[in-house]
This record gives C-alpha cells, structure tokens and sequence, in this order.
C-alpha cells in the first residue's frame, strides 16, 4: 500500500528572507553615486554658465529695453560692432582656407616635418593670447623690428586693422585644421585616387570628392573660429592700442564702459556677445549631430 505525505503547507515554497545581496547592494551604490555626479555637474554648470548669463540680461534691461537699445546704437558701439564683424569676416575666411590645405597635407601625405606640422597647429592653444599679440608688436610695433621700415612707407598694422586681424587669425587658426585632420585620416585617399584614375584634375578632385565629404566638419571648425574670433580679448587688446571708435572690439568696448561705469552700455553689449554665443551653440549642436548622422549612415 503506497505510503501517503502529508499536506505541504502553501508557503512552504516560497523563498526565504534573507539580507540584500552584495551584487544588489553595489548597484544601489553605483546607481547613488551616479545620481550625485549629474546633480553635482548640473549645479556647476548652472553656476559657472546659466547664473552668468541670467545676470547679464537681468543688468542690462534693469532700466528698460529702450535704454539698452539705445546704449546699442552708440556711435562707439557700432563702431565696435563693425570692427567685431570686419576682423571675423577677413580672418575666418583665411583660417578656412590655410586650415583645410594644412589638414589635407596631414591627413593625405606623409613627408618629413608632419609631426612638427601638426605640433605648430596646436601652438595657439598653448601659448597665452597676450603673448601672441606682443609677438607682433615687437614685429610691427614702432621700436619692433619692422617698425622703421613700415613707418617710413606710412604703414599701419599694430594698433590698426591689419594688427587686430593678424592677431586674431593666431588664436583662431587652429580650430579648422582640427576639425578635419582626424576625418580626413579616418576617410582615407581612395575616392580621390579613384578619381584621379578616372582623369579628374586636382580642383576637380577637391570640389566634387573631397569637399562634400568634409563640408559639415570643416563648417563646423569655422563656426568655432568665427566664436573665437569675435570674442577674443587678450591679443587684440595688446594690439588695439585702445582708441575708441577706431581699434575697440566688442569685447574691449565692454571693458571700456566697465571701467568708465557705464554699467547698462557695458552689459548691453556684453548682452549683444551672449546672444551670439547661444546661437553659436546651437547651431554647433545641429553640426555635431549631422556629422555625427553622416557618419553613422556611413557617409
């Protein structure tokens, strides 16, 4: 006769209580630090960014919009806004140029002196602004090396036009060429060999092969170039010699009105830089995800 058990009781099954596991325990603490780390990134950056910026526009439309419009349309600030705009529309142009060739030698060639090359590329980021704008005031300056000679044909380059451009295409030169190197090394020379084979010349190669396929990272290099070059403050202010309504930018009129206790044409125009800066990065957002869109569709 078949021995019978006896009834399990429904819990019976049912696992056992027991402390947290160490795996879980891990977890939570990865997941808490991670939680601080965004917090703590966030708050820097609404303190060294966003509280900047709101305290600008609060300070420069604290007596009204009128007045910061017509701090704006001082004849001393258009002519800081002319000059701004006129040195980033000469200087950016020729970083685009000489920053695309230097990075197509790089990434298409290999001769002697392209580590070197690449090195100098980098030089502006290294060296201080204040540095490179002395450099060309003792070039140009009236007791620099060319001095003499430049004063006897009546030529003007340190605190004129021609010594704000030269000083902001240094500090600006860099961003183009590195924008392309590393893409132009990733993509290679076999299309343009190909069509090179097919008979196609130089310009033809670099017009319907090579710059379709940097045209949004070279696009990108030259609005952070054009950024660069219209809020530079440390070697323009070396070579502007400070005169107003002739050699101020933007960023030196605003010091100008600062120190004078122009309070509301200071931070309006600081105003006038920051809008320019926000649509600089948004407009570098919408470059970074069509590259980034280029490349992921393999383009």
């Amino acid at each position: 006769m078949p021995r019978s058990h006896p009834p399990r009781h429904p819990d019976a099954d049912a696992p056992i209580a027991g402390p947290a596991r160490p795996a879980q325990r891990r977890w939570d603490l990865a997941a808490l630090r991670r939680r601080l780390a965004i917090g703590l990134a966030l708050s820097a950056m609404a303190i060294l960014l966003v509280l900047p910026l709101v305290l600008i526009f609060t300070e420069a439309l604290s007596k009204g919009l009128d007045i910061a419009l017509e701090a704006l349309a001082e004849p001393e600030a258009w002519s800081a806004i002319r000059l701004t705009l006129t040195v980033a529309a000469i200087a950016v142009p020729i970083n685009a140029i000489c920053g695309t060739a230097a990075a197509w030698c790089i990434g298409r060639f290999e001769f002697p002196g392209r580590a070197l090359l690449t090195t100098l590329i980098d030089l502006p980021f290294s060296v201080s602004p204040v540095i490179s704008g002395l450099v060309w005031v003792l070039l140009f300056g009236a007791n620099g090396y060319f001095g003499a000679w430049l004063d006897r044909h009546d030529v003007r380059i340190v605190f004129a036009l021609p010594g704000l451009v030269l000083a902001t295409m240094f500090v600006t030169f860099p961003f183009v060429a590195r924008s392309l190197i590393s893409l132009m090394r990733e993509q290679g020379a076999a299309e343009e060999e190909a069509a090179l084979t097919l008979g196609a010349n130089g310009w033809q190669i670099f017009v319907r092969v090579t710059l379709p396929n940097i045209f949004w990272a070279m696009l990108y290099g030259v609005l952070l170039c054009n950024a660069r070059a219209m809020g530079e403050f440390g070697a323009v202010a070396v070579v502007s010699g400070h005169i107003r309504g002739q050699t101020l930018t933007m960023p030196l009129y605003v010091e100008a009105l600062f120190n004078d206790y122009e309070w509301i044409g200071a931070f309006s125009v600081a105003a006038l830089l920051s809008m320019l800066a926000l649509v600089t990065l948004a407009l570098r957002m919408l470059l970074e995800w069509r590259i980034e869109r280029d490349r992921s569709a393999g383009v």
